[in-house]
């Protein structure tokens, strides 16, 4: 599994905000959280790829939004809001050489964080960020390969991946007050506690659940449902309506393979 990760920028105090309201953020703290996350990665067996840097563009380090990434193709989004959009070109450099490349042409929206796939099947959020052109891109770049594309609605949250992630094999990991979780072919749903309405965001590698370390209750849960979790701290990224996913992109092996 490689990795694509990019450095947290100077600029991250600018970051665009849709949910939430401005706080002071501590850089220097966000970019030392942001290499334990880097370094549980590489202790999952990614191997990281570090994009170049983009000092003048505060949500750079969120390379997630920027390409739904498939063993047989790349998708490279266009980003919701038009500060964002000149963050995709590095990423499209990176991955050109590795995969086919496909686009998500103007005025079409599409955003990584409202893309969760669950097998064969790519659900995508209708949120701020992403349009029903980009879901409707996307199922034409992913037909020919197979793929299922499901439009799921949101409320109250950024990003479908705000709202919930999957726990292979067979767990949704939910906020029902952002999502209706019968929208997902899975076999058990666990909610997030009510008090940590944002901690459905989890990333799964190798059979273990990253959590932010601020959502105790839920880590709980998942737990007691005998997933293996461990917390990380991402407290001061948050702050930039960060998650877990939204740091890191991800080559599967089939496709790391091909790559040169």
């Amino acid at each position: 599994m490689i990795a694509f990760v990019r450095e947290v920028a100077e600029s991250l105090a600018r970051c665009e905000l849709s949910h939430l309201a401005r706080q002071a953020i501590d850089v220097p703290r966000a970019r030392q959280q942001h290499a334990r996350y880097v370094a549980e990665l590489t202790s999952l067996g990614c191997r990281i790829e570090w994009l170049p840097p983009l000092a003048e563009h505060a949500d750079g380090v969120f390379v997630e939004d920027t390409a739904v990434l498939m063993p047989e193709i790349v998708v490279i989004t266009r980003p919701g809001v038009a500060s964002r959009r000149p963050e995709v070109e590095s990423v499209a450099a990176a991955l050109a050489g590795r995969l086919e490349v496909r686009r998500i042409s103007a005025p079409a929206c599409l955003e990584g964080g409202d893309v969760l796939r669950i097998g064969r099947t790519l659900y995508v959020g209708t949120s701020g960020r992403t349009s029903r052109a980009g879901v409707a891109q996307l199922e034409e770049a992913l037909r020919p390969f197979g793929y299922a594309v499901r439009e799921v609605a949101l409320r109250g949250c950024l990003h479908l991946k705000s709202a919930c992630t999957f726990i292979p094999p067979d767990v949704l990991l939910a906020n029902p007050s952002w999502v209706d979780p019968s929208a997902f072919d899975v076999g058990v749903v666990i909610a997030v506690d009510p008090h940590e309405p944002f901690a459905a965001n989890t990333l799964t590698l190798r059979g273990l659940t990253l959590v932010s370390s601020v959502y105790p209750c839920t880590q709980r849960a998942l737990e007691a449902a005998g997933i293996v979790t461990r917390a990380v701290e991402v407290s001061e990224l948050h702050k930039a309506e960060a998650a877990l996913t939204c740091m890191s992109l991800l080559l599967e092996p089939a496709a790391a393979l091909n790559s040169p």
